[in-house]
């Protein structure tokens, strides 16, 4: 049977360097930091005070009130962020509600909804826990509230694999949309956990950064001075559509979707594979589900936290797949400029790579000031580059050993 084309019709994007794609996308090229320390709670008492934070979001300015007090923040930021892919995609009326669905990603759902009720549990007793408690803090509230939104009847899922949900929820989206499950699926990822929860236990694993009296210089992937991730929040949601479907209508097509691997390290629960063996099977199955090899790739949007073990096994995992064409192939971390949005961040990054690839620019890996003398590629350090890209690729790898590879091509 013929397999059906995948594009991408729409984009919308909440990050600490704004509300939406385009502002996202001119603080990266601009090389600007959006990690900032922490307003909207006391930390004095934590060993981590910053964060990237959407300082910019405003719920109260596109939400009914009445509608925010029954959603965390998590959905907001995939409510807004998806409006702005439909309004791109030109969708508005034109689509059958059954054959339009939702596969979203999200590490942990509502965190904040999971604090405030704990607390109020414990100060007021269980009478006064909220009854909108459980629709605030589950996972799948923010596809929902997407698919409620809009009227979307057909598939309607949440991906929860830590840092790598938006990834596989995008390789989830092309394969049911290859298959002929669906027209349109609004994908991507979503996340809000800069809590004083998330900040006190992700610190406690040390696996944050605590470069407090410096925090845009904090997150420094592939720099020997690096000393953990920067807990940060936002959106990425984009529309995948079937190429026939898209073309009929005639929407706009910004890429196509060509292929995606999915792996599992099979490991340790927190740290990576140390020679990067399930990235490079992700990527691997990435490109053989493009039907692609490794000199066709032009750009490599990195996981690259800024972690010590997992920036060098991502190195080594890049160089296991390309071989020598790795010293060839620029590769940069975008969580340099946004720190690392968990279950949201290959949403954000995937959006990232497709404006690159739009505008044959490559954004930078900021604050990469001292290499590591293990990671040797080209990072595209500190400062964007002209490049002309047909074919780039998005890697995310998270927590639990997961591991997903999307890869895109300019149409």
């Amino acid at each position: 049977m013929h397999e059906r084309r995948v594009v991408v019709t729409g984009m919308g994007a909440i990050t600490p360097l704004g509300c939406s794609v385009s502002s996202f996308w001119d603080g990266l090229i601009s090389s600007r930091c959006g990690i900032r320390t922490i307003k909207h709670f006391d930390c004095s008492r934590f060993d981590v005070h910053f964060g990237g934070v959407c300082a910019d979001f405003d719920p109260a300015r596109e939400i009914d009130p009445r509608r925010i007090k029954r959603m965390d923040r998590f959905a907001q930021m995939a409510l807004i962020a998806a409006r702005q892919a439909f309004i791109e995609s030109g969708l508005q009326d034109n689509f059958d509600p059954v054959r339009v669905g939702v596969i979203l990603g999200t590490g942990i759902g509502g965190l904040a909804e999971i604090e405030e009720q704990h607390l109020r549990l414990l100060q007021k007793g269980p009478g006064k826990v909220s009854a909108f408690t459980i629709p605030k803090l589950m996972a799948n509230a923010g596809s929902a509230t997407v698919s409620i939104e809009f009227g979307f009847q057909g598939v309607n899922a949440t991906v929860s694999t830590a840092c790598a949900s938006a990834g596989n929820a995008m390789a989830d989206a092309l394969r049911s949309l290859r298959r002929g499950d669906a027209d349109v699926i609004f994908t991507g990822g979503t996340e809000a956990t800069v809590t004083p929860l998330g900040i006190a236990a992700f610190a406690a694993m040390k696996a944050l950064s605590t470069r407090n009296d410096d925090p845009e210089h904090a997150s420094r992937p592939f720099d020997k001075d690096r000393d953990g991730f920067i807990l940060s929040e936002g959106a990425g949601i984009l529309v995948f559509e079937e190429y026939e479907h898209a073309r009929k209508r005639g929407a706009p097509i910004l890429c196509e979707v060509i292929g995606a691997g999915t792996t599992a390290d099979a490991g340790d629960i927190v740290q990576p594979d140390p020679e990067g063996r399930g990235g490079a099977r992700a990527m691997a199955e990435a490109l053989a589900s493009a039907r692609l090899n490794p000199e066709d790739v032009d750009y490599i949007n990195a996981h690259g936290t800024s972690t010590m073990l997992g920036d060098i096994a991502e190195t080594k995992a890049i160089k296991a797949v390309f071989g020598s064409r790795a010293y060839k192939v620029p590769v940069s971390s975008t969580k340099s400029a946004v720190g690392h949005l968990l279950g949201a961040s290959g949403g954000v990054e995937a959006i990232a790579s497709i404006m690159a690839l739009r505008s044959n620019t490559l954004p930078p890996t900021i604050n990469l000031e001292h290499p590591d003398p293990e990671c040797d590629l080209d990072y595209v350090p500190n400062t964007a580059r002209d490049a002309r890209l047909q074919v780039v690729m998005s890697n995310s790898f998270g927590f639990g050993g997961h591991n997903a590879c999307v890869v895109f091509r300019k149409i």
